[in-house]
């Protein structure tokens, strides 16, 4: 099976400093939704791991967070593609979850559902906590300079063997070959 791990916010839709709160809010990044859909047409299977501070932070609710994410299914569908799961951390960056990103609970959990080893699996992120989840794994860092991922780069200290890539859909032309 190939499996792509994507963070949410910054990779597939743009982010904010301010949250993404609603659906209204929730837009994806140019390419990001073909990207998903060649790789989907190319037999990869899609699951979306992000943190949700917002919602300990009393930003948005379930319901807010479940229309992000229909929304972002259907606009996913209706480019030809599929996510096939999305996990999600609800809790705040001050709190010890072990689900919350640089922590690689979403990822094992991500491994546990799909049955499969996160050895050398893509991981594509924006952030520091994004690529740091995913080499404490075992899988393979991509950052993406989108989103946060241009001041990501700047301040270094990124896991050996990192890759860097424009976009999503430049993740995808190398993936797709």
């Amino acid at each position: 099976m190939k499996l792509l791990i994507l963070d949410r916010d910054g990779v597939i839709n743009f982010d904010s400093d301010h949250y993404i709160k609603n659906a209204d809010e929730w837009r994806p990044v140019p390419g990001s939704l073909d990207a998903i859909a060649r790789l989907t047409q190319a037999g990869w299977r899609i699951a979306v791991a992000t943190n949700q501070s917002g919602i300990a932070r009393g930003l948005f609710d379930m319901e807010a967070l479940n229309a992000m994410h229909a929304k972002m299914h259907k606009v996913v569908t209706q480019a030809g593609g599929r996510i096939d799961a999305v996990f999600y951390c609800p809790d705040s960056a001050d709190s010890d979850s072990t689900c919350r990103k640089p922590n690689p609970g979403m990822l094992l959990a991500i491994a546990e559902r799909f049955n499969i080893p996160l050895q050398g699996i893509p991981a594509v992120g924006d952030s520091l906590k994004d690529l740091q989840a995913a080499h404490a794994v075992g899988a393979q860092p991509y950052l993406v300079l989108t989103g946060k991922g241009r001041k990501t780069r700047k301040h270094g200290g990124l896991p050996d063997g990192t890759m860097i890539f424009p976009d999503l859909a430049a993740v995808a032309q190398a993936l797709v070959q």
